[in-house]
């Protein structure tokens, strides 16, 4: 047995090399990965739930396997059932590591829950719902009229709405019988599309839900609508649990491609996931998951595919032809999705191989291709989507900005959750700096006669919008050069040298931190973040060289983590083209929003359907100059372009 294996935890992307013969818990405490634990590891609660993850993940270059960890103990299977066990369920206190593991921490047992942007901008949405209900009285079956129940019920319809060739969905014929008469032959009809009838319930029936859900690559954002009033009843949030196979969607396609049932896996994942949502947040409104009758689902290209089922083998290769382009409607029951079974699931039409429905519904929540002016639309996440134009002309590219913006892949790096430092300011004559942590209203660290004996939350780590201040505040402050090196001449003990003889930058000393390590920003993380910023600058530039334009109008930040950035640091460091910051604007959920508009909207369905056919979309990396340009905008904020707005 090796003295020491490596273990991830997902989805904090949490990464260590750990003492071979220790728990799970013990690891993830060591690594400041919260994990449930009521007991304290005494093995009597069962709280501490974790997934062990099998296969090769290549992206983490390790593999983990079941026999990874110690064989499951009676304490175990006390606990948990003979299926959850199959599924590579453990409890954490009684899972010893022998080789690397890659484990999942679910929902449930997480004891720091990640901060997802559910919120975007108030919005003004036109009610014309997919699915409507109409109430109608029948007449009663007799001996002289010989009609069947779902005649009956058709004519009433076509008596009541005009609506001729309606259909009923083979499942609502089941129960029929029985429907109309529990209220005397009066029962209400769920339409969809003025083309068939998905539900009938008896007597009148005045509410109708719809779910929206914008899936992203780490995060879901859920919305479950009144489709007779517009109203948002619940929100609900969650990790994707599909980040254990992956964190991003090249990683997550070679695993549904080299695994046994690995397709299946990933989209056994993200189903539940949608299931757990819909039935929180129908419980919440006083619901259950059955009374949903339509959902809309946006996400990018690969998660489109892993989501429903299909091939995803094409799209992370060239040319990234996905399966299909075109809107979809796919019945529930086909998805294993727990709603009614007759209604149906939307996908928002995809652009190309990597803009999918997610982008889709920004361009329907922002609505540039009806606007005079020129907007460039930045959509950061795990991969960036960027579109730029007016209602002349649409462009759009994508480019790969990798995890190190949402904080993963970086040295003390981890989700927005709190602990997380979030904001960073460094004295440029004494090098000395100031954060805030997610939790914390004060800025630390406090002065010693202020400093509480036990912080209610001491940094653990940093997420992507504390990486992007940290770096954008050694620039001003000279820590680090225009090329992003660390000033090992710098008069500061906050400079120094790590074990392996790079240079890092102390951020937080360890007695401030409730990891008891000093938190650093390695030269290794400014790396990832001047490549991922880079990528979203060339990208821009590109569309903007393209359109014929030297500036843009207004630049607009959608996403969670471009409302949570400061605009000021992003442009710093070069994220993106300059602009006069009055013009630069964050607005939420844009991705969630426009879900919510086309579950509302089925005009705005058809509207966004067209739009989508006529954006151009620009392959950047095909580009002859790419490299060129890219390495150009790798320094802070750019080689040659100047920033006049941020002199």
């Amino acid at each position: 047995m090796a003295n020491t294996v490596q273990i991830v935890f997902q989805p904090s992307g949490r990464r260590g090399e750990i003492e071979a013969g220790k728990s799970v818990l013990e690891a993830a405490r060591i690594l400041g990965v919260g994990i449930e634990a009521a007991c304290g590891g005494a093995r009597v609660c069962g709280k501490c739930r974790i997934i062990v993850e099998t296969g090769r993940f290549e992206k983490l270059n390790l593999t983990s396997a079941a026999d990874h960890v110690s064989p499951v103990g009676d304490v175990e299977r006390k606990f948990l059932t003979a299926e959850e066990l199959e599924r590579g369920y453990r409890l954490a206190c009684n899972a010893f590591l022998n080789g690397d593991l890659v484990v999942t921490v679910p929902e449930e047992s997480r004891s720091a829950k990640q901060v997802i942007l559910e919120k975007g901008r108030d919005r003004k949405i036109e009610l014309r719902p997919a699915v409507k209900t109409v109430t109608v009285q029948l007449v009663s079956a007799t001996l002289s009229d010989f009609r069947d129940d779902a005649r009956r019920l058709l004519d009433a319809l076509e008596k009541e709405t005009g609506l001729r060739g309606l259909t009923i969905d083979f499942p609502v014929l089941r129960d029929l019988p029985s429907i109309l008469r529990e209220n005397e032959w009066k029962a209400t009809a769920t339409i969809w599309q003025d083309k068939e009838v998905i539900r009938v319930s008896p007597g009148e029936r005045k509410t109708s839900l719809g779910v929206a859900i914008d899936i992203g690559t780490t995060t879901l954002a859920a919305f479950l609508c009144d489709l007779t009033t517009g109203a948002v009843l619940a929100k609900s949030s969650r990790m994707n649990p599909q980040i254990g196979y992956g964190e991003d969607v090249l990683a997550r396609i070679s695993y549904a491609m080299s695994e046994p049932d690995g397709r299946e896996k990933l989209q056994d994942a993200i189903i539940g996931a949608v299931n757990a949502l819909t039935a929180e947040m129908t419980g919440k409104a006083g619901f259950t998951s059955q009374d949903v009758d339509e959902m809309v689902l946006v996400y990018n290209t690969a998660m489109h595919h892993l989501a429903l089922g299909l091939n995803p083998r094409y799209v992370g290769r060239a040319p990234f032809a996905p399966a299909i382009s075109a809107p979809l409607d796919v019945k529930a029951r086909d998805l294993g999705i727990s709603i009614n079974p007759s209604g149906n699931i939307h996908s928002l039409p995809v652009e190309a191989g990597f803009v999918g429905a997610d982008n889709v519904a920004v361009l329907l929540a922002e609505e540039p291709y009806n606007s005079e002016k020129v907007k460039l639309i930045i959509d950061i996440g795990t991969n960036g989507e960027i579109d730029l134009g007016n209602k002349e002309r649409l462009l759009s590219t994508s480019c790969a900005t990798g995890p190190a913006l949402e904080g993963a892949q970086i040295a003390f790096g981890m989700r927005a959750a709190p602990g997380a430092v979030e904001r960073v300011k460094i004295d440029p004559l004494t090098h000395e700096p100031s954060y805030k942590v997610i939790g914390q209203d004060e800025w630390y660290p406090l002065p010693d006669d202020r400093r509480p004996t036990e912080p209610k939350v001491g940094a653990q780590g940093i997420c992507g919008s504390g990486v992007i201040e940290a770096i954008a505040a050694m620039y001003r402050a000279g820590v680090i050069s225009k090329a992003g090196r660390i000033d090992a001449k710098l008069n500061t003990p906050r400079v120094r040298r790590s074990e392996s003889g790079k240079l890092e930058y102390v951020l937080a000393w360890a007695k401030e931190t409730a990891i008891g390590k000093d938190i650093v920003i390695t030269q290794g993380d400014i790396r990832a973040v001047q490549l991922a910023k880079a990528a979203l600058y060339v990208g821009a530039q590109y569309l903007m060289e393209r359109y014929g334009v030297d500036y843009v109008d207004e630049v607009i930040l959608a996403g969670a983590f471009g409302s949570y950035i400061d605009k000021e640091s992003a442009m710093a460091i070069g994220m993106f083209p300059d602009c006069d910051l009055s013009r630069v604007h964050a607005v939420g959920n844009a991705a969630g929003d426009g879900a919510r508009i086309a579950l509302l909207d089925v005009e705005k369905r058809r509207e966004i359907a067209k739009v989508a056919r006529r954006v151009e979309f620009i392959e950047t990396a095909a580009e002859p100059d790419f490299q060129k340009k890219f390495m150009d905008a790798i320094a802070i904020p750019h080689a040659k372009d100047k920033f006049p707005h941020i002199e």
